[in-house]
């Protein structure tokens, strides 16, 4: 049903806004680009916004110059992807509520006013849209492969999550018989990163530390500020840092400002650090969580560590 009346609300609205989270991942740029370029496609005025702009990592996905930081336009239909609550949206909204919120988040708000399309066992909101769109009368050219494929090997970390299956392959071959090349797409997404991203990296790295199955390291203003890195995310280190052998969940502190903190933790297969993040008014997958938390940051370590450390002795108490 959701089908019919997602394309029902597409046909009918002239000028369409589509927007994802703060600080988007290739997951959010791809799904935004995608269902953007293909609207553009069939005759609507689209608006793309993402509040933080596109990292470096995906500036060379073709129209991703569309994306503004803000809505210029009264929109008719507002479209939000790959977001779990409105507040991640950075206040774009202006407001006014979202109609139509696709997903994949196991912690999704289901915040559409119209329709919530949430798919919790898909790898990628990516990989929703891939499948979702040609029933919407949408056509899959090959810059919207590009960016679709883009966010799902991104959000996969190419192919290697644990909500990998044998249909989201699937999907993908499908978008590479669209024309995506999935060698330059995986190279650009996972591989190749700016001298600055990995400089980065090693202001958290001198930091690291292990403590009975948990590894967490941070990421100060002054790090970024010395690494010479302009986002505000954390150039993927955590992917670093879910590499770690023996590991059972690895946190990262990543300061936004003064008395703002993100958190990100990676957990492996089994665990579930969703419904810390979720606690503290995140959101995320399983294995994959995040929250923005006030307070300085050896306060929010500490608070953090503690929590996780009690849900990994609750874990190892049951076993």
């Amino acid at each position: 049903m959701n089908d019919r009346e997602i394309k029902e609300l597409l046909n009918n609205a002239p000028v369409i806004g589509i927007t994802s989270h703060i600080r988007p991942d290739g997951d959010a740029i791809g799904a935004v680009l995608g269902l953007g370029l293909a609207l553009q496609a069939a005759g609507k005025t689209v608006e793309m916004v993402l509040k933080s702009g596109v990292s470096k990592t995906f500036k060379h996905l073709e129209g991703v110059e569309l994306i503004k930081h803000s809505f210029k336009e009264d929109c008719d239909l507002l479209i939000v992807l790959d977001c779990s609550d409105e507040e991640r949206t950075g206040g774009v909204l202006r407001g006014k509520p979202a109609d139509v919120v696709i997903d994949h988040h196991v912690t999704n708000q289901a915040f559409g006013r119209k329709i919530n399309l949430i798919e919790p066992e898909s790898v990628a909101t990516c990989a929703i849209l891939a499948e979702h769109m040609p029933r919407w009368g949408l056509e899959i050219t090959e810059p919207v492969a590009a960016a679709l494929l883009s966010g799902i090997i991104s959000d996969s970390i190419g192919f290697r999550t644990s909500n990998t299956t044998a249909k989201s392959l699937r999907i993908a071959a499908d978008l590479m018989d669209k024309g995506a090349e999935i060698n330059r797409l995986y190279n650009k997404a996972l591989i190749s990163k700016p001298f600055e991203s990995v400089n980065y990296w090693g202001y958290g790295l001198t930091k690291l530390e292990r403590e009975n199955g948990l590894v967490w390291t941070s990421l100060s203003l002054e790090d970024r500020k010395n690494a010479g890195y302009q986002n505000e995310d954390d150039a993927d280190l955590t992917n670093i840092l879910s590499s770690v052998e023996d590991i059972d969940i690895a946190v990262l502190f990543i300061e936004q400002a003064a008395d703002k903190v993100k958190v990100s933790w990676r957990a492996r297969p089994g665990l579930n650090v969703a419904h810390i993040a979720a606690s503290l008014g995140g959101g995320g997958h399983p294995a994959a969580a995040g929250a923005d938390l006030n307070g300085s940051l050896p306060e929010v370590q500490t608070k953090i560590l503690d929590l996780t450390r009690e849900y990994l002795d609750q874990i190892k108490n049951n076993i």
